[in-house]
């Protein structure tokens, strides 16, 4: 009769049913554990992902919209009209008072109000939107005024000063073009590493600032050139979506070098589920969440949305802000990944092939 061999003794009995921890030690080393975690990962990220967009967009709602008012407010009608359009609107205008049109116009290329408020006048009101300011802000207004005015008994002309472009009547292509920039910025770093894993990290960053240079002059040639849907600024829009595409990268870079294989969720967290729908791209900051209007600015995709913004619409009086909020987010990434390099999961031995040793 054959005696038991070593391998009987090691692998158990057949007939013996593993116990429990056993059981749990076997699924932890096979590739189904990493898998069941995504189920859950990716159902809630769906859940977040239609709940921030929907929470943000699907019903704007005002709270405070800037608004110059040219003449005395209380004059006449001024300030009964102000105090109808506060209550129609269940929202507060921040009155900002100011001496001339002229100054007013001024204080809407600053993007410092919304609309301009006539009341000089004293038997009628004008009111002055500015699509390019925020086309849903502009919208709200245009269909507010004329109901007040006419429960006051008050005659409103409105008035667009500063319509958007035809070929983007809804004031949407700045986000989207914004959109793309951080989507495929932080995409082409997930290929990099996954299709190029054996780059250095100088060569990563190249790499990064190579596919942000041309997926940005891609993205500005075919929606100005081809779509013809802006008329973009070319050099100026170029650098701003080039800008928007490294920093994206470098974001996902930096996470990467931080959690590993787990990149994707504060990635996706930070720039997806936060950052675009509280950029003021779809809906323009006074009519989003307060708390969500002030963060978005501070993050990469609001910065992206407000730089293109203004260099379209606004182009001599483009702020230094968000210019610097993607460089301080570009600069901290790329800086975090360059520290702690020897932790991201990709890059090569640079030692000379004669240097290893024999059967090594």
């Amino acid at each position: 009769m054959p005696e038991p061999s070593d391998d009987d003794h090691e692998h158990g009995a057949h007939g013996r049913a593993p116990t429990r921890g056993e059981r749990w030690e076997d699924f932890k080393k096979s590739p189904f554990l990493p898998a069941t975690v995504l189920v859950f990962i990716l159902a809630a990220a769906a859940g977040l992902f239609a709940g921030s967009y929907t929470y943000t967009m699907a019903n704007p709602t005002p709270r405070r919209i800037p608004v110059a008012v040219v003449g005395a407010a209380n004059a006449t009608h001024g300030g009964a009209f102000l105090a109808g359009m506060e209550k129609a609107l269940n929202a507060s205008l921040e009155v900002h008072p100011y001496d001339s049109i002229a100054a007013a116009v001024e204080g809407v290329d600053q993007q410092k109000v919304f609309a301009i408020l006539d009341v000089r006048q004293g038997d009628r009101v004008a009111l002055e939107v500015s699509g390019a300011s925020g086309a849903s802000v502009a919208q709200v207004l245009a269909e507010t005024a004329p109901e007040v005015g006419a429960g006051l008994g008050v005659p409103v002309t409105v008035t667009d000063i500063k319509p958007l472009q035809k070929g983007d009547p809804r004031g949407l292509a700045i986000f989207y073009i914004s959109l793309a920039a951080v989507i495929i910025g932080f995409v082409g770093a997930i290929q990099l590493s996954v299709h190029a894993r054996a780059l250095n990290p100088l060569e990563r960053i190249a790499y990064t600032v190579a596919y942000a240079l041309l997926g940005a002059f891609v993205i500005a040639a075919v929606v100005d050139w081809w779509l013809g849907a802006l008329d973009l600024p070319f050099a100026s829009s170029w650098a701003i979506l080039a800008l928007t595409m490294f920093t994206s990268g470098m974001v996902f870079t930096m996470f990467n070098t931080l959690f590993g294989r787990w990149a994707m969720i504060p990635t996706w967290g930070l720039m997806v589920l936060l950052g675009n729908p509280s950029s003021g791209g779809a809906v323009s900051w006074p009519l989003l969440p307060s708390a969500l209007g002030r963060i978005g600015r501070w993050l990469p995709p609001g910065a992206s949305v407000n730089a293109q913004h203004t260099a379209v619409y606004f182009g001599g009086h483009q702020h230094v802000f968000p210019f610097v909020v993607l460089t301080a987010w570009a600069l901290l990434s790329t800086t975090i990944f360059w520290v702690w390099r020897h932790r991201h999961p990709g890059g090569r031995t640079t030692e000379p092939a004669h240097a290893v040793a024999p059967g090594a």
